[in-house]
């Protein structure tokens, strides 16, 4: 009882920082990888339903939903980063006014995505070359799955404010739950009611307004400064600047990393309307692929989320030299993550994608996918680490600009330089390995260079008041 009341609240500041990161990014790793899972429940149940093409057309929506919901979220690793930083500086009524204030924008922005999307998608689902029943398909998920968007932003920022104090294990505990009412409900829906990717978007809308609901109960009653009161609520200039500054940027970023994934979803769409006409077995293959690697993703993505949190506590803190140790654990140990999700993927594939999929092209579509992908997925790893990092040392627009020049820009004109001349499957996945190397090796110059640069300010800040003392 008293480790898993020490492990609700992390010391990020003092102490062991392996084991730390470890503690903290574990409950991340069980979270999102429960999350993954209730999402690939979501693409198999959908499967069971016996309506052609249910599955991939799911798939399809992917990049075109992340387009709209990373601008949410993108707040939301604002949220993190703010709060994270105010308790370090132990200042509680700026950790105060930033949680109510974050709860306010995650409103806010959930609300404009969801009109955006709602409007939008069925019209970039056609511009992605979705076609027939499967963009009928896609159209209806969409359409429902945005109504439930607001509940989706308030719950990503109120998990923010759960890590930002180092508490990891609440968001665990409560997501468990709604996955699991989330895999009951696609049940009830689909072999009950006879429903299809309609009934599994109710059930994604259902569960997360049940985690909303929830988490918000739970920080009402927490007892640090992160506690919420409906009487506190309303928006703080500063705290709102903060949010949006290192905020908008992350936005930004996962918008366009999702329309450079749009480009790549469409040219997929396109050989598997070229190959399999009438068909969607590419697109098939594609999906269920995609959806195995979440769950390699999330895994690694966990440590890249300690990273934000350590760098921005210890920022705040001025403890630059330990931000040293936060990076050396943090990319130590997201490259053990994704080395060994990766093994495990790529040693069990058959029978995971046979969840999915029966077909040959499908599975030699997800084969190839998978090859590609996986084997240097430790790049990706790196490359979110160090975007982490930099967004914690304050520099969300560098690790910004570094991701659209390095992946974003590199992958489009990978798409219509390289892969018109080989016109083959496997060089539209290349792009992925080779804009992660580029990109990672950037942010590690970039964030160890901020780092040093804080260090002499502070020594040369030390001497001035030794001199000034003398």
């Amino acid at each position: 009882m008293n480790l898993f009341k020490q492990s609700r609240n992390i010391n990020m500041l003092e102490g062991p920082i392996f084991s730390r990161v470890f503690m903290f990014a574990l409950p991340l790793i069980i979270t999102n990888m429960l999350q993954v899972f209730y999402n690939a429940a979501d693409m198999v149940v959908a499967g069971m339903s016996g309506v052609e093409g249910a599955i991939g057309s799911i798939g399809t929506t992917n990049a075109m939903v992340n387009l709209i919901v990373n601008i949410f979220m993108g707040f939301s690793v604002g949220t993190n980063i703010v709060v994270a930083r105010n308790i370090g500086k132990n200042d509680p009524d700026a950790i105060q006014s930033s949680v109510h204030s974050s709860l306010i924008v995650g409103l806010i922005t959930g609300c404009v995505c969801a009109v955006i999307g709602f409007i939008i998608s069925r019209p970039m689902l056609e511009l992605l070359g979705d076609k027939g029943h499967i963009l009928d398909l896609a159209s209806l998920y969409t359409r429902i799955y945005f109504l439930g968007v607001p509940f989706i932003a308030l719950s990503n920022y109120l998990i923010a404010i759960f890590r930002a104090k180092g508490d990891t294990m609440t968001p665990l505990f409560v997501l468990a739950g709604t996955g699991l009412l989330n895999v009951a409900l696609n049940l009830v829906f689909v072999l009950v009611f006879s429903m299809s990717v309609d009934g599994v978007a109710v059930a994604t809308v259902l569960s997360n307004v049940a985690s909303t609901i929830i988490l918000g109960a739970k920080l009402m009653r927490d007892n640090s400064y992160c506690r919420f009161d409906f009487k506190k609520l309303k928006l703080e200039r500063k705290a709102v600047r903060e949010i949006i500054r290192d905020g908008l940027p992350a936005g930004i970023q996962g918008a366009l990393f999702s329309l450079s994934n749009m480009l790549i979803q469409s040219t997929i769409i396109g050989f598997n309307n070229r190959l399999c006409p009438g068909g969607s077995d590419i697109i098939d293959g594609n999906a269920a692929s995609n959806s195995l690697e979440g769950f390699a993703y999330v895994a690694e993505n966990s440590v890249y989320q300690a990273s934000v949190t350590f760098t921005s506590q210890n920022l705040g803190a001025s403890n630059y030299k330990r931000i040293g140790s936060v990076m050396k654990c943090c990319y130590l140990q997201t490259a053990i993550i994704a080395t060994v999700c990766s093994v495990a993927l790529l040693v069990f594939r058959q029978p995971l994608l046979s969840l999915y999929i029966s077909s040959d092209l499908a599975f030699e579509t997800a084969v190839i996918r998978m090859d590609i992908m996986l084997i240097p997925y430790f790049l990706l790893a790196f490359m979110e680490v160090g975007s982490g990092i930099l967004r914690g040392l304050g520099r969300s627009v560098t690790s910004t600009i570094v991701s659209l020049i390095g992946t974003c820009v590199f992958r489009i004109i990978w798409i219509y330089t390289i892969c018109p001349a080989f016109d083959e499957l496997w060089i539209v996945y290349l792009s992925y390995p080779i804009s992660w190397a580029i990109t990672a090796l950037t942010h590690f110059i970039f964030s160890e260079t901020t780092r040093q640069r804080y260090i002499r300010r502070q020594e040369q800040a030390l001497k001035a008041n030794a001199v000034e003392n003398v």
